[in-house]
């Protein structure tokens, strides 16, 4: 299937790694034009430009906006757990400083790069991806993580119906438990939660699928999600706006 996506120009965020790099390079497959940003990475190849931002910095969302220029589709994948998030005990355990970090990473930078750029969006009447979370839908820990992600689908949901006349399109992309760093590497996400359950990281990803009901008995690889996004930023996909996909194998089992 033709995604008639040549010669676009688009943003993806937090795109050194995991979901975000598999995004890239799908689009770039496609021979989209790619602005990679991350904090500091190597990413090149083919139709990917990297930039280095940190977009929990005010001036960040400038500086990409100024180096990429007008977009057809931004990708707002930057995001993830604060490290004192995931060994919190819980919500009494959590203070304002991961809150506030939390939010900075996983909500604020999404609102001031799309800011940042709507402009443009809106002269090419172009799209915005936003990668949020099943941790949206679900009261899994840690709940700062998740209320973010709650307030990034109403955020995405909000510009669709603004926007909708303009002819901008806003969608997010829930993925579920990912075969990416956080789940693979002693230090991510997964990690954690294996030495808090005391038990080897590997025993803990095999027991993953059940504990968590995935219907598909895996975890979701990066290129799935990133095909998934593709075909969302695509004309093929068109007519579909303010709605959330859920990337997760069947995990949350409610409509």
């Amino acid at each position: 299937m033709d995604l008639n996506l040549k010669g676009k120009r688009a943003i993806v965020t937090g795109a050194s790694k995991g979901i975000g790099l598999a995004i890239a390079q799908a689009l770039a497959g496609e021979e989209v034009t790619v602005y990679a940003a991350a904090r500091s990475h190597g990413v090149a190849g083919e139709n990917i430009v990297p930039v280095a931002v940190d977009l929990t910095d005010k001036a960040g969302a400038a500086q990409l906006a100024e180096q990429a220029g007008d977009v057809d589709i931004l990708v707002n994948n930057v995001g993830g757990v604060m490290a004192a998030s995931m060994r919190a005990k819980g919500f009494a355990d959590i203070d304002d400083e991961s809150w506030i970090a939390t939010y900075e990473l996983n909500l604020f930078s999404t609102v001031r790069v799309t800011r940042a750029v709507l402009p443009g969006l809106l002269r090419r009447r172009g799209v915005v991806i936003n990668i949020s979370s099943i941790g949206a839908r679900a009261a899994f820990q840690p709940v700062d993580y998740g209320t973010a992600k709650a307030a990034l689908n109403n955020l995405t949901k909000a510009l669709a119906e603004e926007y909708g006349k303009d002819g901008l399109r806003a969608l997010t992309v829930s993925p579920g438990p990912t075969r990416t760093a956080n789940w693979g590497d002693p230090a991510g996400y997964a990690g954690e939660l294996a030495q808090a359950a005391g038990v080897p990281l590997e025993e803990f990803l095999a027991g993953v699928p059940e504990a968590m009901g995935i219907s598909t008995g895996r975890l979701t690889e990066p290129e799935e999600t990133a095909a998934l996004v593709t075909f969302l930023a695509s004309s093929r996909s068109g007519n579909l706006t303010g709605a959330d996909y859920l990337a997760d194998g069947g995990v949350i089992k409610t409509v």
